[in-house]
């Protein structure tokens, strides 16, 4: 036997539907039927947002800070910021590029520094998670840094049937059974229990091996530790 020597499947979002219904064990007979299925499929996107970091949705946006400004809208596509690096304006002198990594505060620490119009290369930022998120720095640049942000944004929405996802192949089965559970709430009460139990196992299976496999090192400190004579 031979093998087909593709590797292009890929669900569109009307076979994702015609699947979930299918675990619910009813068929698509209406354009309703469709139409709350696309609802239901951005709502499982809107799930996954808050279920961790997916690494596909991860994108470094790099954004020119000017002299005396603390603050800098984002997208509204947007949903956090996961580093934030201060890169030296270019034209100073050197043949290397500096980046300085700047550390994540809180609201609370942010509004609590003293005096927010000191100036300098930035150091700190803090992320205010508006529908259209801002980002602060401080201390407020002295000159034209640049911030390089890694941030987390949205998929993109299940507009018609013909549209695919935008998620690696080894997300499939989730969102399929993701969609299977969220139209089991409102067709299929009685698969609810099953559905549900299927939809949280594909999302660990999914979720652990979507991570990175960077190596990890630990030190262990030793400056608690004594020698007796």
């Amino acid at each position: 036997m031979a093998v087909s020597g593709t590797k292009s499947f890929e669900l569109d979002v009307a076979e994702y539907i015609e699947e979930a219904y299918e675990r619910c064990g009813i068929e698509v007979r209406t354009g309703y039927d469709q139409r709350t299925a696309r609802r239901s499929l951005n709502l499982v996107l809107a799930d996954w947002a808050n279920r961790g970091l997916l690494q596909w949705t991860i994108e470094n946006q790099t954004i020119t800070m000017i002299s005396g400004t603390p603050t800098y809208n984002l997208a509204a596509s947007d949903i956090d910021v996961i580093q934030s690096i201060c890169r030296m304006p270019t034209g100073q002198g050197t043949s290397s590029q500096s980046d300085l990594t700047m550390d994540r505060v809180s609201r609370e620490y942010y509004n609590n520094i003293p005096n927010k119009l000191t100036t300098g290369q930035p150091t700190q930022y803090y992320v205010d998670r508006q529908v259209i998120p801002v980002l602060y720095v401080w201390p407020t640049p002295d000159t034209n840094y640049s911030v390089v942000v890694t941030k987390l944004t949205r998929m993109d929405d299940a507009v018609a049937g013909v549209n695919t996802m935008d998620m690696p192949f080894r997300f499939y089965p989730c969102l399929a059974a993701g969609l299977a559970y969220y139209l089991a709430i409102k067709k299929a009460p009685d698969r609810v229990g099953l559905l549900k139990a299927v939809y949280d196992e594909e999302f660990i299976r999914a979720s652990t091996e979507d991570r990175d496999r960077a190596s990890l090192n630990i030190t262990p400190g030793r400056s608690s530790y004594r020698v007796l004579m």
